[in-house]
């Protein structure tokens, strides 16, 4: 690819997208063949000296990935792996917002002809929904447990402990816009040996049924505090149901980067809101 003035463009391509204002450099990988080292990852996310973003999602096909290749054909197959990894290059099991990015890049690239393009991620295949702004995807089922806690900012904080693909405290509070969320969340290391997602939540009125509105900011597991959590609005939306003594129902999730949707019932978790590639490129990294 040449510039304006016939220059060819080397380097790692790219792609960068948003869900909600949780960001994500796309590497595509279709055969497989990159290298991509934690220092790499890092430097790529790096918001200063790299792309930036909250996490970095390679697009590899499944067959290419020699310990998943046999889940790439069959009725119930993924051909495309989500291979998400933080920040801080750890790997995740499970990003609601990413696999909505992924799923558009796909569409937008060619890869896959949608509206309906399974994934397979970490936590498990999932099927997304590629609408013209608005991206919808079938999440793990939340599971609710018992009560934790996390130290952040100086303050402890109790909550409820939920699962959606990654480990999440849902902590309700009066206002989450008063928080100081710019350090690390200490976490019961018993109940949360690998870390997790705490998120800090307040209802609201808003769209919806009464009860089912509420506003949530996050401080995520490798990543700190973002702007969107897909996987931390269904484990909230499934808080906000079990405490309101409900089996089923739509939670409206308002996070900082914009408004997320989760549909909650016996046997599905559909997470909906917009998602957006905003540019390509080269990275001379």
């Amino acid at each position: 690819m040449d510039d304006i003035r016939g220059n060819t463009f080397k380097g790692l391509p790219f792609a960068k997208g948003h869900g909600t204002g949780n960001d994500f450099v796309i590497v595509p990988d279709p055969d497989g063949e990159l290298e991509l080292s934690a220092e790499l990852i890092t430097t790529l996310c790096d918001r200063r000296r790299g792309i930036g973003g909250d996490g970095m999602l390679r697009i590899v096909r499944t067959a290419a990935v020699p310990e998943l290749a046999t889940q790439a054909g069959g009725p119930d197959g993924a051909e495309w792996f989500m291979d998400y990894r933080n920040a801080d290059g750890s790997a995740a099991h499970m990003c609601g917002n990413g696999v909505r990015v992924y799923a558009r890049y796909l569409v937008e690239a060619g890869l896959a002809t949608g509206p309906r393009v399974p994934i397979l991620t970490r936590a498990g295949r999932v099927l997304a929904e590629v609408g013209e702004e608005s991206i919808a995807v079938d999440m793990p089922l939340p599971r609710v447990y018992g009560l934790s806690t996390a130290r952040v900012g100086g303050a402890e904080f109790t909550g409820t402990v939920a699962t959606c693909g990654n480990p999440n405290l849902v902590c309700w509070v009066d206002d989450p816009a008063g928080l100081d969320l710019s350090r690390v969340a200490e976490l019961d290391v018993s109940t949360f040996p690998d870390g997790g997602n705490v998120e800090f939540v307040a209802k609201q009125a808003g769209a919806g049924e009464p009860g089912l509105s509420v506003r949530m900011r996050v401080v995520e597991r490798g990543v700190g505090e973002t702007l969107s959590c897909g996987s931390g609005a269904c484990a909230v939306a499934a808080v906000v149901l079990r405490d309101g003594g409900r089996d089923a129902g739509t939670v409206t999730v308002d996070v900082p980067g914009g408004r997320l949707t989760v549909t909650v019932s016996e046997e599905r978790c559909v997470l909906s809101g917009a998602a957006v590639i905003v540019a390509t490129g080269y990275a001379n990294l």
